[in-house]
């Protein structure tokens, strides 16, 4: 992958260009040090001067209003375009501010006037920028201070007096704090006084700029030490460049956050997130002091020290499925390799591509004008839809289904180009929808709540929420989600990573009334996991932690019975990993990881895990036996035991124990079959796979067995929804309460009672535990009739 870079000749300043930025994705403005405001659009290749500066005013930075919402009739000096719907306006697009060097900064509109002026420092005001969300404005200039103002230009706080000057500032993804650089360090200063700012020492010599993206929550900074690195969050270096020949003067992170351009003398070099070098593009223009991506993420605009000004767009860029090889050899032609055949062949486009993503049989190809669907097993004739003024810059595959977002907005589409549906968010942020934070399967969609990461919104394939719409329950931040793609939809799995790096796995349900809590349904599976991936083909779960390559078989078996866990898992160990490694695919039993070098690396799990599942899935439980025959593995007869079990397949699933000598899973196998109420039959085997509590509970119920529904809640410690059923079955009060407070009494270390209902019920029941073991006695009948709940 590379930049392919244009010139126009006539698009040029007098003196060196500081200033550069996309106003959408065809034009450009830049400001020189000869005064000059240029608006170039590139479709039409047409310069139009639109401003120009008084001779005493010398532009240093400039940053275009990001796009976001906002209510009809709000203050300021911020404009907008209405767009008819819901009482909104999207705003953004339409106005720059412009940081000079007489300690003002301006609000520019697109026509090049200048709408208002601020009086902000003492000297030069070196960085400017709008917040993500457009309300706020932040400052830092040669007097060292860095400033925070309204979005109409009034002074909020005076939050930073440095005694180096401030060379470049940004607002932190959820604009709760600035990173700013000073001297040789860089600094994290929350807009919260009663916040702990993160000071750390980033390079040996004078940070000339710094960086932040916000999918993927990653630092880059470059110093006159000829260096860039890149930091976490936290300020933990996670790369390290060379030291090249020239200092860095200028560096982006494209909107994506697959990619960063480094500018220096003579030099632009194109680098992935993870630190290494895709390409080095070299003129003879001097040193690169401005630098920006297009919305898209598919142009870098850059001004040179003599004046003018390259325009670069990404070619060569690859994506691999299965045989098939897709190169985008030109900004308007991608070359299909089909390794199987050894066939080429070209697909030549009408507009710029601005995006592409390739699976499940299908490649999607979005262009500044239309969507473009190929159907791999026959390129001529692709479905079409309309995109014309709109940016979507985001493509997500399913099965049956894709959905497009340009970072705010998610609307679904069939894989003939029908319009689906439209997600209805819950205000959504900037940049807030990125490949980290949506995932979609067939007949379900994830997405991680913008205004509250810790929590994860459920839609349906035609936009309805699912699950009441949210999960709640996790105490971190969800920094990555995805969805398994081939379990039905009452068995859905999420897996997702907290900010601590901790991966977990949910179990969504979505039959029954009431859904089961969520202590119930989330499980952890493993810690310090830097990239973790779906199967496309089956329900395995890949993930990388402390350098090692983990792959869970069957992750329903974390629901089932935790101990088998370890026995159907799959390690990988090897020195050729490097560090941090990411998984870039899995399908069937190959795994795709990418080192920090870019080298691509290919792993393989035996093949007979991968039939194993096959015949599992279509309940061929006895072939999967035969097949175990022949393999001399105990983590393949735990595969078949908990994947039956889950399927019903008793007998294979009592044969698969037999084989790990798990004399308790086929003693309460036998005493299943004895069950002789079919309604207590499915409660018992719903409990025993790890599915929904709740649906017990109605299975219960419908057996006319209130106390066994009690008594499940009781051991899960549901202890609302213990006291609730009471008043439905007020002779099994005193059995609740004296539970409760046996519970506190060994597990709460005598703590007194908190609940109402409870102690509302103290004041009106006795205890007598002779009678309470009289009632269990007589109405549970069995002591295994609960075996599976104790």
């Amino acid at each position: 992958m590379r930049l392919k870079f244009t010139f126009p000749t006539t698009f040029r300043h007098y003196g060196r260009v500081d200033c550069i930025g996309w106003m959408s994705p065809d034009d450009l403005y830049s400001i020189g040090e000869d005064h000059i405001i240029y608006k170039y659009n590139g479709a039409q290749n047409e310069l139009s001067k639109i401003g120009e500066l008084g001779q005493h005013l010398y532009a240093l930075d400039m940053h275009w209003l990001p796009r976001c919402i906002t209510s009809l009739g709000s203050s300021g000096i911020v404009h907008g375009v209405n767009s008819g719907s819901g009482g909104k306006q999207t705003i953004g697009s339409d106005l720059f501010l412009l940081a000079t060097n007489d300690g003002k900064f301006f609000f520019v509109n697109k026509t090049g006037r200048m709408e208002k002026a601020v009086e902000a420092h003492q000297g030069a005001i070196i960085c400017v920028r709008w917040s993500s969300d457009g309300s706020q404005i932040a400052t830092g200039g040669e007097d060292g201070q860095v400033r925070i103002w309204t979005r109409s230009g009034i002074l909020r706080s005076n939050l930073v007096q440095s005694g180096t000057s401030v060379f470049c500032l940004r607002w932190s993804p959820d604009n709760s704090s600035i990173l700013y650089c000073a001297g040789k360090h860089l600094v994290i200063k929350p807009l919260l006084s009663n916040s702990k700012q993160n000071t750390w020492k980033a390079h040996e010599q004078v940070v000339l700029k710094c960086y932040c993206n916000s999918v993927n929550n990653l630092i880059i900074s470059g110093s006159e030490d000829c260096r860039y690195k890149i930091w976490d969050a936290l300020g933990r270096l996670l790369y390290t460049s060379q030291a090249y020949e020239y200092p860095i003067t200028s560096l982006a992170w494209a909107p994506d956050g697959r990619d960063f351009a480094v500018g220096s003398y003579n030099t632009i070099r194109l680098c992935d997130s993870a630190g290494w070098c895709h390409s080095v593009a070299r003129f003879n223009d001097g040193s690169i002091f401005g630098v920006s991506w297009s919305s898209d993420s598919t142009q870098l605009a850059c001004g040179c020290g003599t004046g003018r000004i390259g325009i670069g767009h990404i070619i060569e860029r690859g994506m691999n499925w299965r045989h098939f090889e897709f190169v985008l050899t030109d900004s308007k032609m991608i070359t299909v390799n089909n390794y199987e055949t050894e066939l080429s062949d070209r697909i030549e486009l009408r507009d710029r591509l601005v995006k592409m993503s390739v699976g499940f049989g299908f490649l999607i190809v979005l262009t500044t004008n239309q969507g473009l669907i190929y159907n791999c097993k026959q390129f001529g004739h692709p479905a079409l839809f309309d995109l014309r003024d709109i940016f979507m810059n985001l493509i997500v595959q399913s099965e049956k289904y894709f959905l497009l977002s340009d970072g705010m907005n998610v609307s679904v589409y069939s894989y003939e180009g029908r319009f689906v549906s439209t997600l209805k968010l819950i205000s959504p942020r900037p940049n807030s929808i990125h490949l980290n934070t949506i995932s979609m399967s067939y007949d379900m969609i994830a997405v991680r709540d913008s205004t509250d990461t810790k929590s994860v919104m459920f839609f349906d394939i035609n936009g309805k929420p699912m699950v009441d719409g949210k999960l709640t329950s996790h105490k971190h931040e969800i920094s990555h989600l995805a969805l398994d793609q081939t379990s039905s939809t009452n068995e859905r799995k999420l897996a997702f990573l907290d900010k601590f790096q901790d991966l977990f796995v949910m179990c969504i349900h979505t039959s029954g009334q009431h859904q089961q809590s969520n202590y119930q349904k989330l499980r952890k599976l493993c810690t310090n996991v830097s990239s973790f991936r779906w199967n496309e083909k089956n329900g395995m779960l890949a993930c990388i932690a402390d350098g090692k390559l983990t792959i869970w078989l069957y992750p329903n078996v974390v629901f089932i019975d935790p101990s088998l866990l370890n026995k159907t898992v799959y390690r990988i160990e090897s020195n050729d990993f490097g560090k941090s490694p990411s998984i870039v695919n899995f399908l069937g039993c190959q795994i795709t990881i990418r080192k920090s070098t870019g080298a691509l690396i290919q792993c393989a799990i035996p093949i007979y895990y991968e039939l194993c599942l096959d015949l599992l899935a279509a309940n061929r439980g006895d072939e999967a036996l035969q097949l175990c025959q022949y393999i001399s593995d105990d983590s393949i007869y735990a595969l078949i035991a908990v994947s039956s079990l889950y399927n019903r397949d008793l007998d294979s699933a009592e044969n698969a124990f037999a084989q790990l000598s798990n004399t308790e899973m086929i003693l309460f196998l036998q005493h299943l079959r004895s069950v002789t109420s079919k309604d207590e039959y499915e409660a018992e085997l719903v409990l025993l796979t790890g599915v929904n509590v709740q649906q017990a509970e109605e299975y219960y119920f419908r057996g006319n067995k209130p106390l066994h529904a009690i008594m499940l809640h009781i051991n899960e410690h549901n202890w609302n929804r213990a006291i609730d059923l009471t008043q439905r079955y007020p002779q099994y009060l005193d059995v609740v309460v004296g539970y409760r407070q046996r519970y506190l009494n060994e597990y709460g270390n005598g703590r007194k009672e908190t609940i109402s209902k409870y102690l509302q019920a103290m004041r009106t029941v006795d205890i007598d535990w002779n009678r309470i073991n009289a009632k269990l006695c007589k109405d549970l009948n069995e002591d295994n009739a609960l075996r599976i709940i104790n």
